[in-house]
């Protein structure tokens, strides 16, 4: 039989367990994500919160947020990427179908982002914005978790936050003008 922790100890532990190891969890899986978009030559450009938080600001966040090259080879090579480290298309698509029909999803379905997730690591989702070209947005490489990571540059990210209106976006561009 296991021994039986103090409860003061049981709820520090969970505590701990609680704030950091999703945030461990996070750090591996960017990890992951940029090694394996770099070994399947993606051309990608970090976006969202965590965009947000290297470039300075307090943000939480659950899921990487990246935007890629618009173009049907740079889908494909992506999911293979996504594949790889074991996330899995949130919808029943296909690069190609994304890709093929990435203007009607976005006006007529709403679809801002192609999601995955691994179904073993619920923490573990990435989401590819479709709406973004990452060939058109500014970056800067960054340092961080011990890989260098493409980030999109404040004006940028301020510019692609303008576009959702979403709350936490708008905070966002509070917090990211106050960084210029």
């Amino acid at each position: 039989m296991p021994p039986v922790l103090p409860a003061s100890l049981a709820r520090v532990l969970d505590r701990v367990a609680d704030e950091y190891i999703p945030v461990y969890t996070h750090v591996m899986l960017i990890k992951e994500l940029i090694g394996s978009l770099g070994r399947h030559r993606v051309k990608y450009v970090l976006v969202g919160g965590y965009a947000v938080a290297l470039h300075g600001a307090v943000r939480g966040t659950v899921d990487i947020d990246i935007a890629i090259a618009l173009d049907r080879s740079t889908f494909k090579r992506a999911e293979t990427a996504l594949e790889a480290i074991g996330l899995q298309s949130r919808l029943p698509v296909t690069a190609e179908e994304v890709f093929s029909f990435r203007q009607e999803y976005i006006e007529k379905r709403n679809l801002k982002a192609w999601s995955f997730a691994n179904p073993r690591r619920p923490l573990d989702v990435v989401d590819i914005l479709i709406t973004e070209d990452a060939t058109r947005i500014e970056a800067v490489s960054m340092r961080a978790f011990g890989v260098s990571i493409r980030v999109a540059k404040i004006a940028d990210l301020i510019a692609i936050k303008e576009k959702s209106g979403r709350a936490q976006d708008l905070e966002d561009i509070k917090a990211l003008r106050k960084l210029q």
